[in-house]
C-alpha cells in the first residue's frame, strides 16, 4: 500500500479526505469490494481521528488482496506515521491559519 498527501487548503474541509485506488490485478469484483470495505474501515478508525488536513490517496498493491486485516492495519499505521512525518517536515503548514494552500509531492 502507498499513501501520499496531495494538497490542503484552509477552510475547505475539517479533516482528512481519503481516496482509494483498488486495481483489479486479475481479482473479482467481490475481492475488490472486500478490500475496499476493509480499507474504508481502517481509514475511519485510524486516519480520520487524526484531524490532519490533507487529501490522502491509498493505492493498494497486488499482495494486499491476500493480506490479513491485521496486516492491512499495520500498513495503515505505517502510512499514517509517514504522513505525520511529512506534515512535521513542512512545518505543519496544514494546521497554520495563515496558510491557504500547500503542496506536498513525494512519490513512493
Amino acid at each position: 500500500m502507498a499513501a501520499s498527501p496531495l494538497a490542503c487548503s484552509k477552510g475547505t474541509w475539517s479533516g482528512p479526505r481519503i481516496g482509494l485506488i483498488v486495481p483489479r490485478f486479475k481479482h473479482s469484483a467481490v475481492a475488490r469490494n472486500q478490500i475496499k470495505r476493509r480499507l474504508r474501515e481502517l481509514a475511519r478508525v485510524q486516519m480520520l481521528p487524526t484531524g490532519m488536513l490533507a487529501d490522502i490517496v491509498l493505492r493498494i498493491r497486488p499482495e494486499a488482496y491476500n493480506a490479513s486485516f491485521d496486516s492491512l492495519a499495520a500498513d495503515i499505521i505505517r502510512a499514517l506515521t509517514q504522513l505525520k512525518r511529512w506534515h512535521e517536515a513542512i512545518g505543519d503548514m496544514a494546521f497554520k491559519s495563515e496558510v491557504t494552500d500547500c503542496q506536498v509531492s513525494d512519490t513512493p
